[in-house]
């Protein structure tokens, strides 16, 4: 049925809950699991500012540095819970772009035939105002997604 399953998580314990789910049914399906983090590109506080472009370059460079060490420890974790339920998870990070648009591309990249990953489940105005990357995904997706709550 799935051979190859991409899970998303951003380290949260909701996306944990997604992370679990989507391990567990890799392993009752012997499939391959690609866990993949992503982490936003930097948003300029001081845009056209020439006076602030040192400074920025700096706290960018110290941004990419805590977004690459975060998304290790995500990952490691994901390793770890991988192994925990008998399953070898090939980790990815995905820098400097926006979660919904990365997921997509990598499950495509990757020939995944499962993205599997959690939501809120915001509803209303906190939805509209929050966004929602699940439903992005759902909506935007060519492979089937599981959304776990």
């Amino acid at each position: 049925m799935y051979r190859h399953l991409l899970i998303a998580t951003d380290g949260s314990e909701l996306a944990g809950k997604g992370l679990d789910a989507g391990l567990a049914l890799a392993a009752a399906l012997g499939a391959r699991a690609t866990v993949v983090t992503v982490t936003e590109p930097w948003q300029d506080p001081l845009p056209g500012d020439p006076s602030g472009l040192a400074l920025a370059f700096e706290l960018r460079e110290q941004q990419r540095q805590r977004h690459a060490q975060e998304a290790e420890r995500i990952l490691a974790d994901a390793r770890r819970r991988g192994d925990a339920a008998g399953v070898v998870v090939e980790g990815l990070h995905v820098a400097d772009r926006l979660p919904d648009e990365a997921i997509l591309e990598t499950a495509q990249a990757g020939g995944a035939d499962l993205l599997v990953m959690a939501s809120h489940g915001h509803r209303g105005l906190r939805r509209l105002l929050l966004g929602s990357q699940a439903q992005s995904v759902v909506s935007r997706s060519e492979v089937p997604v599981l959304v776990v709550r």
